[in-house]
């Protein structure tokens, strides 16, 4: 295991920067995942971090050790690619075992005629052999390790690939989008295949992808990143709960938030015609509320905004009903409901073709107008629409 440290890293191609100045602190034998949209810089960084790329400005740390300079096989990483990268004429078993006789075997004891001739080289291959079959018990593999790639599913080979990295015994794996060749179902098994994993080994894994579900499901921190910086470093959950920018609330969670234009009127924060239940900000331009954050009330509520419903989706266990906000800026916004409070809400009447949505002031998001966050306080005294 260990720590991996990135001080100042600079990396431009041709007149196009993709990272800037990105400094990050990776604990020894967490799980950190770098999440952001395509083109973020995020893929860039990881293989600064494995050597298959050069820095132009900064240094990487594994463990005690710098290793600019050092080549890839030597800094002690392990790479898992999306596409697998398996031999395709070699069976599992070999594919597994090819860092280990790459390692272990002289050039000539790799050849095809000494492997029957050198007794070295069979007692070196029982010992490699040893060391597959424990690796291949470790992903259920056993049973696997006479096919070849072509004979395994996605799944399989994936977890091929990955015992290939795991035989090496590194200090750090470096897994680039491992997962987004996967059917949706395979990928939810694999996620927990993978945190599965990690808990296993106890090693550093350092993870790339633009699935948010991926990042917030295994992670233990999540460094989200855009335009080549790292725009927020947390947990999951302060990523999700206590986002720094409005380009962090926007990226992360599903369905997106909601972001509504608000003023400052007489004192009061308005939005959609109707005064808000927080405490007025000046600097407040946008409210940003996720979907579980507004709730279906009677007409008349106080604080509650209007809208117009447009769609309602089952997914079973909640239901997600689709709205614009009226007013002047009409506004899409989303609200989650579980099965039972949804089924409660439209016996109650509340979800007609118009509807009343009251924002949770405890969960409520306000930003400026350049997109930082600022402090939301609920009022305590009673609001409404305006006149």
């Amino acid at each position: 295991m260990a720590a991996i440290g990135l001080e100042r890293i600079c990396k431009s191609f041709g007149g196009t920067r993709v990272l800037r100045d990105v400094t990050l602190a990776i604990r020894d034998g967490e799980f950190l995942t770098l999440v952001g949209p395509s083109g973020c810089g995020k893929s860039t960084l990881l293989r600064i971090i494995a050597g298959l790329e050069r820095q132009d400005s900064g240094s990487v740390t594994i463990g005690q050790r710098r290793v600019d300079g050092v080549r890839p096989s030597e800094r002690g990483v392990a790479m898992v690619f999306q596409s697998y990268a398996l031999y395709p004429h070699l069976t599992v078993a070999r594919n597994i075992a090819t860092p280990l006789e790459m390692q272990r075997l002289t050039l000539l004891e790799r050849l095809p005629l000494l492997r029957l001739l050198s007794p070295r080289r069979r007692r070196i291959m029982r010992g490699i052999m040893a060391e597959v079959e424990a690796v291949a018990a470790a992903l259920q593999l056993e049973g696997l390790l006479g096919r070849k790639p072509a004979e395994l599913s996605g799944g399989q080979r994936q977890r091929v690939a990955l015992g290939r990295a795991m035989v090496r015994r590194p200090d750090a794996f470096l897994m680039d989008e491992p997962l987004s060749n996967l059917d949706a179902k395979l990928r939810v098994h694999m996620r927990g295949e993978l945190a599965d994993l990690h808990r296993r080994l106890g090693a550093t894994f350092v993870y790339v992808t633009h699935d948010q579900t991926e990042a917030m499901t295994m992670s233990d921190r999540v460094a989200l990143m855009l335009e080549g910086r790292i725009e927020q470093l947390g947990t999951p959950a302060e990523l999700y709960d206590a986002p720094r920018t409005l380009a962090v609330a926007s990226f992360i969670g599903s369905p997106p938030i909601a972001c509504i234009p608000v003023r400052l009127e007489h004192e009061a924060l308005v939005a959609a015609g109707t005064r808000l239940a927080l405490r007025a900000i000046p600097d407040a331009a946008i409210l940003g509320l996720r979907a579980e954050a507004v709730t279906p009330v009677r007409h008349g509520t106080p604080g509650a905004l209007p809208a117009r419903l447009s769609r309602a989706e089952n997914l079973g266990a909640e239901w997600l009903l689709y709205a614009t906000l009226e007013g002047p800026a009409p506004t899409p916004v989303v609200c989650r409901l579980t099965a039972a409070a949804h089924d409660a809400a439209r016996d109650a009447g509340l979800l007609g073709e118009r509807l009343w949505l009251l924002p949770d002031p405890a969960r409520a998001l306000l930003f400026d107008a350049e997109g930082r966050r600022l402090v939301a306080e609920p009022l305590r005294t009673r609001i409404g629409a305006t006149a």
